[in-house]
């Protein structure tokens, strides 16, 4: 079973930047494509960005231009640098593999507020 642990959310005032890691566990993680998915409340979790393992990356429209996903295959770390933040973006970061297969854990995911 694979264990992920996000971190490095935080508030930011509007137009700030953060950058979240997410550390893996698993023999597998360098063959996998990994997304960063937020969930802000009362909505539904929506996938953000996602890396292949050869580093290609495709974002949502929301984010394209502001966020940037990569990772560090020896690490089995996934980072999501996020610039110019708006309060929209606020939500609980997760990362997980992708597409997201029935039954998957998730961890616990990190917080990012983005408020003046």
């Amino acid at each position: 079973q694979v264990q992920l642990v996000e971190s490095g959310g935080g508030l930011v005032q509007p137009g700030g930047s953060l950058r979240l890691s997410c550390a893996a566990s698993g023999s597998l993680f360098s063959f996998v494509v990994m997304g960063w998915y937020r969930q802000a409340p009362g909505k539904q979790r929506e996938l953000v960005a996602r890396i292949t393992d050869g580093g290609i990356t495709i974002y949502a429209d929301s984010v394209q231009g502001r966020f940037t996903i990569s990772r560090d295959n020896a690490k089995k770390t996934v980072y999501l640098r996020m610039n110019s933040l708006k309060p929209e973006d606020t939500a609980v970061y997760y990362c997980n593999v992708h597409p997201i297969a029935p039954g998957i854990s998730w961890g616990q995911g990190t917080q990012v507020t983005v408020s003046s």
